[in-house]
């Protein structure tokens, strides 16, 4: 589905532009395809009006009591090799044996959407960048003690466990080419994302509210496709990762509702102005190498097993208006204000439409298999 643009945002200091010349969004699983290397576009940068940043150093002191206490101590986190055999143990080569035959009964199609959740986990340092490039919230020293660099620090450092023990369980699993998963994670990295916020707060934190959320859905129900195939252990590690999205999914939801306080208006054109672009998944600039269309196909598989679809796309929107109020929304909104909200309410219920247009016709399309370098070139229904 083509992006037709965005239009001014003038409370959060968006600026009219045309529509990118080539952005494609996933609203129905599948929606970027990229090339082996992804072309480089011009985009709007530095889009939050300066005066915007007063916002940001008003709310310091809120992210240190409100945000900073859902981060979790070191000592208090899981780590890793919690899940995973000992190679310490006497007893290593038995519980990696234990854990390729759980593997065993896991279909092909379900290493698809995970080694696809892992590479997207394993992109962090494109995340971190991303958020450090946000005005008014960076980190600009590398180690500040502003709450909002300590956020984005310590956030990262929660999230890199995700990626590192998906990765150590397809390695002992032997179910995967680990040369082509790890080329791929290069490749990712190198290509880096473009969410379209602009280097905007306002822009930045609807994104991650939307996508925390999004990966929190993900890793549950591949949690739940572990467990019905008999991979207990792979199901409470899917659902650890839940948690901790959900966490920080809490974190960013908190910044909007806090934007939505203090600058009703800008807040409100921010998140119109995201959803009108669509939110694009981290990782849409993924290839292997080989497969120019590598998103667009484990996006698709995802999709067909039910890991992350079209209707999640708007069962998020929808809780997103629910959880920010956004119907009730009337003081500090202009008329533009009023018309994105607005827009945002009825959002959800387009989708859910769209949506099933797009499950009929893919009904008459009938299936197709393609064949995915992450599992030696076997093939998967698409």
């Amino acid at each position: 589905m083509q992006v037709v643009g965005t239009v001014r945002v003038s409370g959060s200091g968006v600026a009219r532009r045309p529509p990118p010349s080539r952005r494609q969004c996933r609203v129905s699983a599948v929606v970027t395809t990229t090339a082996a290397p992804p072309k480089v576009r011009q985009r709007v940068t530095h889009s939050m009006a300066p005066e915007k940043a007063e916002v940001f150093r008003s709310l310091e002191g809120w992210a240190a009591t409100s945000l900073l206490p859902l981060l979790k101590p070191v000592e208090e986190c899981w780590q890793p090799t919690d899940f995973l055999p000992d190679s310490s143990s006497d007893a290593f080569e038995h519980q990696v044996r234990e854990l390729r035959a759980r593997a065993a009964g896991l279909p092909d199609e379900y290493f698809v959407v995970l080694v696809g959740d892992m590479i997207t986990e394993e992109a962090l340092p494109t995340y971190q960048t991303m958020i450090n490039t946000l005005d008014g919230v960076r980190d600009e020293t590398g180690a500040s003690a502003c709450p909002w660099a300590v956020w984005t620090r310590t956030w990262t450092a929660e999230e890199n466990r995700h990626g590192d023990i998906l990765g150590k369980y397809m390695y002992l699993s032997g179910r995967v080419d680990m040369r082509m998963v790890e080329k791929t994670v290069q490749y990712l990295i190198g290509s880096g994302m473009d969410p379209g916020t602009e280097n905007n707060p306002y822009l930045g934190f609807v994104y991650t509210s939307f996508q925390e959320r999004a990966t929190a859905v993900s890793h549950g129900n591949t949690a739940r496709l572990a467990r019905a195939h008999g991979d207990d252990v792979l199901a409470r590690v899917c659902g650890t990762i839940a948690a901790d999205e959900k966490r920080h999914e809490t974190a960013y939801g908190r910044i909007v509702e806090q934007l939505l306080r203090l600058d009703t208006d800008g807040a409100m054109l921010a998140i119109a102005d995201m959803m009108r672009k669509r939110i694009t998944m981290p990782a849409h600039l993924m290839h292997d190498g080989r497969d120019a269309g590598l998103f667009d196909h484990f996006a698709a598989v995802a999709q067909r097993l039910g890991v992350y679809t079209a209707r999640d796309y708007a069962d998020i929107v929808e809780f997103l208006v629910k959880r920010w109020k956004l119907e009730a929304l009337e003081g500090g909104l202009s008329g533009e204000g009023r018309r994105a909200r607005d827009f945002v309410c009825g959002l959800a219920q387009r989708m859910r439409r769209a949506a099933e247009r797009a499950e009929d016709r893919a009904k008459k399309d009938g299936q197709r298999k393609v064949k995915f370098s992450w599992v030696f070139d076997r093939e998967v229904i698409v």
